[in-house]
């Protein structure tokens, strides 16, 4: 176990911070922006940036910077993307060998549940993704997001009834 004031600049304690935070990080910014590489992409350079200024953060204090920091670039990679959409002049297309019917299907009902899942209230996301995607249990969920059982209960029980609302009867 790491004492406290410990320099993030000493190899060994970074890896420990690393081995510690990347994986809840990375799954904490995919839960709540919906892009696992770019979620990967974000935890690797905020890592760096813990490296780069490992002089100036405290132990104690590296897991909200960590947090922080990834946050506030995934929100800036979400604005360059609504940029870049903007601009966009042609929609990428998918050949398979699938019939065009079942595509069209597909495609729908994917973009359906899309949007389902990004209109839910993000407590409600956050969690019904940590439970229904990462398979975490609901106490898990609750330490994670420093919450009780309850809460977690009602923000997924909450979540379901959203989405049967907004995509039907599916099985989620």
């Amino acid at each position: 176990m790491i004492k406290t004031a410990q320099n993030v600049c000493e190899e060994t304690v970074y890896e420990t911070l690393f081995k510690k935070h990347y994986e809840p990080l990375r799954s904490y910014l995919y839960y709540k922006y919906g892009d696992l590489a770019k979620a990967e992409d974000i935890v690797q350079d905020t890592f760096a940036k813990l490296w780069q200024n490992c002089h100036k953060v405290i132990y104690e204090t590296a897991q909200s910077y960590l947090y922080k920091i990834g946050n506030n670039a995934s929100l800036n990679a979400i604005r360059h993307l609504k940029t870049v959409r903007a601009y966009e002049k042609t929609p990428q297309r998918t050949m398979d060998f699938v019939s065009p019917d079942f595509q069209l299907e597909e495609k729908e009902f994917m973009d359906k549940l899309k949007r389902a899942i990004s209109a839910l209230k993000p407590k409600q996301r956050e969690a019904f993704l940590l439970h229904r995607i990462d398979n975490k249990t609901y106490s898990e969920i609750a330490e994670t997001l420093d919450i009780s059982v309850k809460a977690v209960e009602k923000r997924i029980h909450l979540a379901l009834i959203s989405l049967k609302e907004t995509i039907g009867n599916y099985s989620i």
